[in-house]
């Protein structure tokens, strides 16, 4: 089971609750580009390429080993941080937080929500 944070939507949409789960993300560490377009984190995608373009021209210095095990670090701490990005994201999108549970999948915490 996973710890569910519900969001509602704005005042005056009618858009179903959203639960993001707060568990590691393997799409945000094997795929960081493409979870952040996923999501529409438009800056947090700005910041990881900044990072890995970054980590190429300290590669000169770095070397490969180390720049490959630093781009490690990097990705499993996306992966980790992803609910926290996701959750960020919806606070200032509007979205109001209203509670936490539990549940197995993300489509029965919402239905939870809905109760």
């Amino acid at each position: 089971m996973t710890f569910y944070a519900i969001f509602d939507a704005k005042p005056g949409q009618p858009d179903l609750p959203v639960a993001v789960g707060d568990r590691f993300s393997w799409l945000a560490f094997w795929l960081p580009p493409v979870f952040a377009l996923r999501h529409g984190l438009w800056l947090e995608l700005v910041g990881y390429v900044l990072l890995v373009l970054a980590l190429g021209f300290a590669s000169l210095w770095l070397g490969q080993g180390a720049t490959t095990a630093l781009y490690g670090v990097l990705a499993a701490s996306i992966g980790f941080a992803a609910p926290a990005l996701r959750r960020a994201k919806l606070t200032r999108a509007g979205w109001t937080y209203r509670r936490e549970l539990w549940a197995p999948y993300s489509e029965q915490a919402q239905l939870e929500a809905l109760q």
